[in-house]
């Protein structure tokens, strides 16, 4: 792994670079043996800098849940990041486009815990028992560094993005909220309108078979580090479309079926 200076620094140049709304290269560039384990590290010093400033851990996201995305950047599990508190956007509420660089938007279910959970065990049946309701939601998606580098043409890794907070900048909470055995959560699909046109469609089940999944695996996942998830928490479970580029002006519309729609705005 790398040093605690190595990865304060490259901590403190992600911050930088969210503060100033521009981009840096991507980390697997200068440190070729850039591990999974470094990126992590380093997301938990960009982390302890942000409750530094104030700001408030509210839940966690969970990406790269579904094989396709998985196969593509070759690896065999999902990654993760943390929300804060500043990151919540309500449902058709207008959110101001400069407040990212290249922003994109995903579909995905949210889940909102009525007890903790805790690794090294946590199974799916663990997950429904402490859940207090589930809803729609987006996520929106950032990037603090190159995707592709323009000097080598080459893409960023998988390293790059866990480093970068899973490339998590907000979400939005809206839909209908629902017990989670109220409702087969793998048939759960949605529309993603952009501009009253359809740009994604998708199920729930694409999220590792199962929703509910991608919340177990983050409660292990967090437990070797003496972390887990509190009651309280919202955790989003992956998305189920493919990213869409948001511009600006753009209206997203996410259509549920019976369970509800959320829906936003880049003003």
């Amino acid at each position: 792994m790398l040093d605690a200076a190595t990865i304060e620094r490259l901590a403190a140049r992600l911050d930088e670079a969210e503060r100033t709304k521009t981009l840096i290269p991507m980390f697997t560039k200068d440190y070729p043996d850039f591990a999974i384990e470094d990126a992590y590290a380093v997301q938990r010093a960009w982390t302890k800098l942000q409750l530094g400033r104030g700001r408030i851990i509210k839940g966690h996201k969970i990406g790269l849940t579904s094989k396709a995305m998985q196969n593509a950047v070759g690896i065999s599990e999902p990654d993760y990041g943390v929300l804060f508190a500043d990151m919540f956007y309500a449902d058709a509420t207008p959110i101001p486009f400069d407040r990212f660089h290249a922003p994109r938007i995903e579909v995905e279910l949210a889940f909102v815990l009525k007890a903790p959970l805790r690794g090294p065990d946590c199974t799916i049946f663990d997950v429904l028992n402490a859940t207090d309701y589930v809803t729609p939601a987006l996520e929106i998606l950032e990037t603090r560094m190159h995707r592709v580098d323009p000097e080598t043409g080459k893409t960023r890794k998988v390293m790059d993005t866990i480093s970068d907070n899973a490339a998590n900048a907000a979400l939005v909470l809206g839909g209908r909220p629902f017990r989670p055995i109220d409702a087969d959560l793998r048939w759960i699909g949605a529309l993603l309108f952009r501009n009253g046109e359809v740009e994604e469609t998708g199920l729930a089940a694409g999220v590792l078979n199962h929703p509910a999944n991608g919340i177990a695996w983050l409660a292990n996942r967090l437990a070797p580090h003496d972390e887990h998830l509190k009651a309280g928490e919202v955790v989003l479970a992956g998305s189920f479309t493919r990213p869409v580029d948001i511009r600006r002006g753009d209206t997203f519309h996410a259509d549920y079926g019976p369970f509800g729609s959320v829906s936003c705005q880049f003003v």
